[in-house]
């Protein structure tokens, strides 16, 4: 999906100049991940995108509207929105439908109870999924008992459930990430970092496309811009961060 326009600017390269000029590009030394065994994804008309997680991907979604595609107020204030604003401005011939059901607070199995009307019902073609920091995050809190194990085990089983309900289904699994500041302290690692590979290995194994969070934010924090610049918390990104996310899933899928 490259190709040259005959000014010498390949698709993506034109696309990726776009974006920095409209302020949603960061610093060149930023590394936003590779795309999966699959490539890089094609669209075709109709297709139907849709972003699942917990707050991070939800950001203030109005639940009432969420039936309806490609509405501001239904895809939250976060990476999601951005990423409708730029497919739909990118791809006016295919009429592409964008939901988003981030709910605040989810973990793999909150996700598990609701994938039937939440996911499968809505029949996408593109599913990107953002989940991790809550499995740790509640057990910290003493919310939530799960492990380093049972997260592999149940992120699998979604996985795998979802290829067998959707066999054409393009899966995106976006890393989760944490960054040192806020409520992200010591009690999180090493796993948390575990768990990151957990979930790149989940993602592998599902032939998913995978985005590089972890490293992108990593890069972004340098001596003078502090890791909640991009982070309030440690885990809720900022405007600029989800404009980071945005751009790294766009070069991670390749459309």
């Amino acid at each position: 999906m490259s190709g040259d326009n005959g000014s010498g600017l390949t698709r993506r390269e034109i696309l990726l100049g776009t974006t920095a000029a409209l302020g949603l590009g960061a610093a060149a030394s930023v590394r936003a991940g590779t795309p999966g065994s699959a490539g890089d994804i094609p669209l075709a008309r109709g297709d139907t995108i849709l972003f699942q997680g917990d707050s991070i991907t939800d950001v203030g979604r109005d639940r009432e509207r969420e039936g309806e595609a490609n509405q501001a107020a239904a895809l939250g204030h976060g990476y999601p929105l951005l990423l409708a604003y730029e497919l739909l401005r990118d791809y006016p011939d295919k009429a592409l439908a964008i939901y988003n059901r981030g709910v605040s607070g989810n973990t793999v199995p909150d996700l598990a109870a609701r994938w039937q009307p939440d996911c499968v019902d809505l029949r996408p073609s593109v599913l990107s999924i953002l989940i991790g920091v809550n499995d740790i995050w509640h057990k910290l809190d003493g919310d939530f008992d799960g492990t380093v194990d049972s997260y592999r085990r149940d992120f699998t089983a979604l996985l795998a459930s979802t290829r067998e309900a959707l066999p054409d289904v393009h899966i995106v699994v976006c890393e989760p990430f944490a960054l040192r500041t806020g409520a992200v302290d010591d009690r999180w690692f090493p796993e948390f970092d575990e768990r990151r590979r957990v979930a790149r290995d989940v993602a592998d194994a599902a032939g998913a496309h995978w985005v590089a969070l972890q490293s992108l934010f990593d890069d972004a924090v340098t001596g003078t811009v502090a890791p909640g610049y991009w982070a309030a918390d440690g885990v809720h990104p900022t405007m600029a961060g989800h404009s980071l996310m945005a751009r790294a899933w766009r070069q991670a899928v390749g459309i």
